[in-house]
């Protein structure tokens, strides 16, 4: 039998940490060797947040870089891991009754890339991503989340892609290491409570925790997040491999379900 795969959200931060040594891509690849090799990766990225469900069903998918003002290296970085159409359609017929749009547009977004170019540098493992559909309310991406379970029997790595703080606006763009901002610190503290208290009706109504809007003023980069908490069995434990704010507003949280 094939072993259940833990589940991972990841608080990617920046594109830099992709071309960058520091303790967040450190973290990220004692992660990819510590888990079992997977036989494929399935990632919900931030930087999808698209209507309607979608998921990469192409051999060879493209690396994106969907961002600007950048040093060239930035640009010059490829992820040049295969696809899997045949596991696109399965996961699809997974998500059903939900129509789910097989996609041969997309690619790998930085949200996916920056993180796998260092928790599994060979790129030689089948990457996919899910869209994180704009129409659809915490709950239904959470129950989205739930459907998906059954792939980590299957060998397959979930991983979420996001920051569970993310405000750019108050972002001390010149002091990545600028102390954490009073509200930001206490809104991560919360989300690690509620992890750990398995109080995942909390998480879906994030909306109503004190110091949301700050916290998390567009949602995309939060409900990755909740797919993976969704993925929990009764008496799996939870893990934090990392924790800390970066730029005062975006926290770099890590959580590992299994």
């Amino acid at each position: 039998m094939t072993q259940r795969m833990p589940a991972l959200f990841i608080g990617h931060g920046s594109p830099l940490n992709a071309v960058t040594e520091n303790r967040y891509s450190g973290a990220w690849a004692a992660i990819g060797r510590r888990v079992p090799t997977p036989t494929a990766i399935l990632v919900v990225s931030a930087h999808w947040y698209v209507p309607g469900v979608r998921v990469t069903a192409m051999q060879r998918p493209r690396t994106i870089h969907d961002f600007g003002g950048f040093p060239q290296a930035l640009y010059n970085m490829q992820y040049p891991a295969p696809g899997d159409p045949a596991l696109a359609q399965k996961i699809a017929g997974i998500l059903s009754p939900a129509p789910v749009v097989l996609d041969t547009d997309w690619g790998l977004d930085h949200g996916t890339w920056s993180v796998l170019c260092h928790a599994f540098p060979e790129a030689d493992i089948p990457v996919l991503q899910l869209s994180i559909n704009t129409e659809l309310t915490p709950a239904a991406h959470y129950e989205l989340g739930q459907r998906l379970s059954a792939l980590r029997d299957a060998g397959i790595l979930i991983i979420g892609s996001g920051n569970v703080v993310h405000n750019l606006q108050r972002y001390a763009w010149r002091d990545d290491n600028a102390a954490p901002q009073e509200w930001a610190q206490q809104f991560e503290n919360a989300i690690v409570e509620h992890l750990e208290k398995n109080n995942d009706k909390a998480l879906i109504d994030y909306p109503s925790m004190p110091g949301a809007e700050l916290a998390i003023p567009t949602p995309e980069h939060y409900l990755p997040l909740l797919y993976i908490a969704a993925l929990r069995h009764d008496g799996e434990s939870v893990s934090l491999p990392l924790t800390g704010i970066a730029g005062g507003s975006i926290s770099m949280l890590s959580m590992q379900v299994g």
